[in-house]
């Protein structure tokens, strides 16, 4: 079901990006970073070599590359969304030929066509995929080093957005891209930490096995006893320590609920978790040791 899961998020991922790139920005001549900003300078050059066939030739070479640092998991999932993006691409600017929605506003086309493709970049890492190009980058770099992906994305597309004054002869597009670079990037973080953010539990309860038992079975969370002291009661307790993604909060809570309402919970962000269950440890290594 994860599986399935992911595959279904890459999906929809590929068609925002698709939505942003092709409606908003390709039509306006406005470029964004990667091999999507690489493509797109080519279909303006004089070479006019269609920007979904560019964009796939380039990520077949990088996807060789991520094989052997990335693993086939990343690659197959990496692989499905190229073709799903290529495809949806093509079937896109074939039926939108006519269609140049803002072209009188630039700058709101830049902003749109950033927000579909931050959020379709953010949705398809998180779902363990990518769109190619310097997200390939970006997921290599993040495997070792506790580094925002907004940020890796940022540095390596600079240069590209760049050069496409050498084809647009416009500085004013090119700033429009480099306003495309940061609201990407911005969306980018914010799907990605929101959909790995997490929280920790106390619970102070009498049922507290009980309560324990539950979440372990769903959502299959573990749980740390604690003994604790009241210093007002002057009683002995047992406090449930629990670390959680967000989104099994209300889980948590309901259940909580169900076996002991008056038990008292404190819920807490937490800015990183790592380990068996949640993110893996991301360390320099030390090739002396």
């Amino acid at each position: 079901m994860r599986e399935a899961r992911d595959y279904v998020m890459i999906t929809f991922a590929m068609l925002s990006y698709c939505i942003g790139w092709s409606v908003f920005l390709l039509p306006n001549n406005i470029t964004t970073g990667g091999v999507p900003g690489i493509s797109s300078i080519l279909e303006w050059s004089p070479l006019h070599i269609p920007a979904q066939l560019s964009y796939f030739v380039i990520n077949a070479g990088l996807l060789i590359i991520a094989l052997k640092i990335l693993g086939w998991k990343f690659c197959v999932k990496t692989v499905y969304a190229v073709f799903v993006l290529t495809a949806s691409l093509s079937l896109t600017r074939d039926y939108t030929a006519s269609l140049h929605l803002l072209h009188d506003q630039p700058f709101m086309a830049a902003v749109l066509g950033a927000a579909f493709c931050g959020t379709g970049v953010g949705l398809g890492l998180s779902s363990n995929g990518s769109t190619g190009g310097t997200d390939i980058v970006a997921a290599i770099i993040n495997k070792y080093r506790d580094i925002s992906l907004g940020r890796i994305i940022l540095i390596c597309d600079v240069i590209i957005i760049s050069s496409s004054y050498f084809v647009l002869k416009d500085w004013e597009r090119v700033i429009y891209g480099y306003v495309v670079l940061y609201i990407s990037a911005f969306c980018v973080d914010q799907v990605v930490n929101s959909l790995r953010r997490s929280v920790q539990f106390f619970i102070i309860s009498d049922k507290y096995e009980e309560i324990g038992k539950r979440i372990n079975n769903d959502p299959h969370r573990g749980c740390t006893v604690i003994d604790a002291h009241g210093f007002y009661s002057g009683r002995e307790v047992k406090m449930l320590f629990v670390l959680a993604k967000q989104n099994e909060s209300a889980k948590i809570f309901e259940l909580i609920n169900t076996i002991d309402p008056n038990a008292f919970v404190s819920q807490s962000a937490v800015i990183g978790v790592y380990g068996e269950g949640f993110d893996r440890f991301k360390v320099k290594k030390n090739k002396h040791v």
